[in-house]
């Protein structure tokens, strides 16, 4: 099930079981808005009543798409927002007239009778008249949108709720394809701390949505619609709604297939790739290693949020096989290039993860290329691999000698990494 957290006039979908507790989502709220559960306090609207963190959903009768407010704490105070998400008004009865009016309006009924048939037609004009008005106020304003990206801009309507007074908010559709261990995880948590952007990460990782083009087409269908809860569905007045797509997941099996649905959809593409590759292949190696190891207490994490983890992960060197290091490198290349050339008749970017880090305007291209507005993203993940090759690889002296004279000698350097 899901549950909406609302704040002010953000709206956080949640994701979550009857028998989680409050604090398990205090901290899926963690992640999202960079306030640790302490500072939260949760309310379950309309009643306003306060969600204790050691009790169940279920224990609390919150439901499927219950609505939950927010409050954060400041110093020792907690400031708490409007706890109704939506401005309503009561509605007010007929106010019931005194006896001596009464009196009078029976007496005057012929009079009454005679009025109304006289005013008849007029009251017949008003009424359509203010019908005309409604149905203008019921008329998006739509903004002044360049023809050539007319195609790119959407007003899509959700099955699942109601965007309310956002209906009229063009959204732009995105999708990021990339590779695993390219920082698409960090650039994806970077595009989701703005207010107005909803990527909801890989989605084809599971097989049965891309086990055949028709699956696929149908998934994008759902998500485009804006019917793919999760907690990056941040609010009904998203600019920006789209996922992460891996090379590995099905992208390149139908490219045409694929291609003719995103140009037809109007969907812009963000190509995030890494320039080393050398190092991407020591970081696949190392994440692979902790599937099984699980250095950190047990646990296998694919990315970390303090320094002390990723120290602890950095740690292992991969001893890399010299006789397939070439032609794995090889691959990666070719792959990168044949999604280039497959979809390079859609609206695109190209990125890399060292332009990111080096780049301080990169960022700011990515916001004006979905068409919201720039501000300064955030993430709370830390880099794992940020040291020297040299300090990254067990059998390092033996790979730079196979490496050196060839085409990929520049990886060596590592100079296109910039710490």
């Amino acid at each position: 099930m899901y549950i909406r957290v609302k704040r002010n006039k953000t709206t956080y979908f949640i994701q979550c079981e009857p028998t989680e507790t409050a604090l398990s989502i205090k901290q899926k709220l963690h992640s999202l808005i960079d306030q640790p559960p302490i500072n939260q306090q949760l309310f379950l609207w309309p009643s306003s009543d306060v969600l204790e963190d050691s009790k169940t959903l279920a224990d609390q009768k919150v439901e499927n798409d219950s609505i939950v407010a927010l409050a954060l704490r400041k110093g020792c105070t907690v400031t708490r927002w409007h706890m109704h998400p939506y401005s309503l008004k009561s509605s007010k009865g007929a106010p019931i007239l005194p006896r001596p009016v009464f009196v009078f309006f029976i007496a005057s009924f012929g009079f009454y009778v005679c009025y109304l048939s006289f005013n008849q037609i007029t009251l017949e004009n008003k009424k359509e008249g203010n019908s005309r008005e409604e149905q203008r106020d019921n008329i998006c304003r739509k903004p002044y949108v360049p023809r050539e990206e007319l195609s790119y801009v959407h007003f899509p309507k959700p099955t699942s709720y109601s965007r309310g007074e956002c209906s009229c908010t063009p959204v732009r559709f995105f999708v990021i394809v990339s590779m695993q261990r390219s920082g698409s995880g960090w650039f994806e948590t970077l595009l989701n701390s703005h207010p107005n952007i909803s990527s909801n990460g890989e989605i084809f990782n599971r097989v049965d949505r891309r086990k055949n083009i028709s699956s696929i087409l149908q998934t994008l269908d759902t998500l485009y619609n804006l019917d793919w809860l999760t907690s990056a569905a941040k609010n009904e007045c998203t600019a920006a709604f789209g996922l992460k797509w891996m090379l590995n997941q099905g992208i390149l099996e139908k490219p045409e297939d694929i291609v003719g649905y995103l140009n037809k959809k109007g969907v812009s593409v963000i190509f995030l790739f890494r320039r080393n590759t050398l190092r991407r292949l020591i970081s696949v190696l190392a994440n692979d290693y902790d599937k099984d190891a699980k250095q950190l207490n047990g646990t296998h994490k694919s990315h970390v949020h303090s320094i002390e983890e990723a120290e602890i992960l950095a740690k292992f060197k991969p001893h890399l096989d010299l006789s397939t290091l070439i032609t794995n490198i090889r691959n990666i290349e070719k792959a990168i290039r044949d999604c280039l050339d497959h979809f390079k008749s859609t609206r695109h970017m190209i990125l890399y993860y060292e332009n990111i880090i080096s780049n301080s305007n990169a960022l700011s291209q990515v916001q004006e290329f979905l068409r919201v507005p720039v501000r300064r993203l955030m993430s709370r993940q830390v880099k794992i691999h940020t040291r020297p090759l040299p300090d990254l690889v067990k059998n390092w002296e033996e790979v730079s000698s196979k490496l050196n004279g060839t085409e990929f000698a520049h990886f060596l350097d590592g100079s296109d990494y910039v710490k």
